[in-house]
């Protein structure tokens, strides 16, 4: 089969390998559409995701946000038709240790998880999963909203981790794909006022065109103070790659407020004065990929809380992967969401 190898830092090579054997916990999938997430862009040019050191294990293939077809071998095993569209939830927690007992398996340090080093992701044809990994979707839904589940799944973890309350203000910084769907879950969840930060011109347009995601959108964060007199969001939710975002969302954030860091920073650093977080009795929290919420992520697109079909503004071919982690890492032709179709 083809697939995509990260070799090191910018070097992803399209290459020829074994088609992956299901053993008798798996089946085999074939990969239909793949997302390229921030961590991905991490990958591509750090070699790294957050200081995990996958450099020790590369090569490998990433690609975390999975939709696949269901295969003919594998049909009657999953009650599915072949060729049936399903989501691929890329965590496979241990389910007997601490975290995982109590309700945490995005906490689970056993974890498996499907593009992160050294376990083979979705930029390949085939793929494959145990049955409870895979998530059947709906008729009506592409494989590129199929895929999208999962950075969903991400929004909808961080917003809950924020213990929204009706009518209040959140101010969210960086509006790339998790970004704007953190906007709309916050305003699904009961947000009175959604304010969105990005110094990306292209973006904050995008943001304020999307439905129910921003009712105002701006380069920098100090807009946030400005649109509410002074006072700051009640929650900021961060999810930007810069290592200051974390000062930033302190600056916004209301005295008491709350704040959510879904970004990882290059580097794996953050720049922060304590003092103002301090004075303000802040709670942040740091959001850890997803717990069980691929039905609450179903549901939401179904009834049109969401819109993801709209984020979505490059596709590319397998071979042509190389591109597009390269085109987001630097921001080219207006990219926010950026997926890969390995069938294509």
């Amino acid at each position: 089969m083809r697939a995509a190898r990260l070799h090191g830092p910018g070097d992803v090579r399209v290459e020829r390998l074994p088609r992956p054997a299901a053993d008798g916990d798996e089946v085999l999938l074939t990969v239909r559409s793949v997302g390229i997430c921030g961590s991905d862009l991490h990958l591509f040019y750090e070699g790294t995701t957050g200081g995990d050191g996958e450099h020790d294990d590369l090569p490998f293939v990433p690609g975390h946000e999975i939709a696949a077809a269901v295969s003919e071998e594998s049909a009657e095993r999953l009650d599915r038709a072949p060729g049936a569209l399903v989501a691929v939830d890329p965590a496979r927690p241990c389910g007997a240790c601490e975290w995982c007992r109590r309700g945490d398996p995005n906490l689970c340090p056993h974890v498996r998880f499907k593009g992160a080093a050294p376990h083979p992701g979705g930029l390949a044809e085939w793929l494959v999963a145990r049955p409870e990994e895979v998530v059947p979707v709906p008729p009506a839904f592409t494989a590129d909203e199929a895929a999208l589940l999962e950075p969903l799944g991400v929004a909808i973890h961080a917003v809950d981790l924020a213990e929204l309350r009706p009518m209040e203000t959140v101010a969210v910084l960086g509006a790339g794909p998790i970004g704007l769907l953190l906007a709309q879950v916050a305003r699904r969840a009961g947000a009175g006022r959604v304010y969105i930060v990005d110094p990306l011109a292209y973006r904050t347009e995008a943001a304020t065109k999307l439905p129910s995601a921003a009712d105002a959108a701006a380069a920098t964060h100090d807009a946030v103070m400005e649109w509410t007199d002074g006072r700051g969001a009640d929650v900021v939710l961060e999810a930007t790659n810069a290592p200051v975002g974390i000062q930033h969302a302190t600056e916004a954030a209301a005295i008491g407020g709350r704040v959510v860091l879904v970004g990882i920073p290059e580097g794996d650093a953050y720049d922060l004065t304590a003092a103002q977080a301090r004075r303000k009795e802040l709670t942040v929290k740091f959001s850890r990929r997803m717990k069980r919420v691929y039905p609450r992520a179903i549901e939401m697109v179904e009834r049109g809380a969401v819109d993801l079909a709209s984020l979505v503004t490059h596709r590319f071919a397998l071979e042509e992967t190389p591109e597009a982690l390269a085109q987001g890492a630097r921001y080219d032709d207006g990219v926010i969401k950026a997926v890969v179709a390995p069938g294509a």
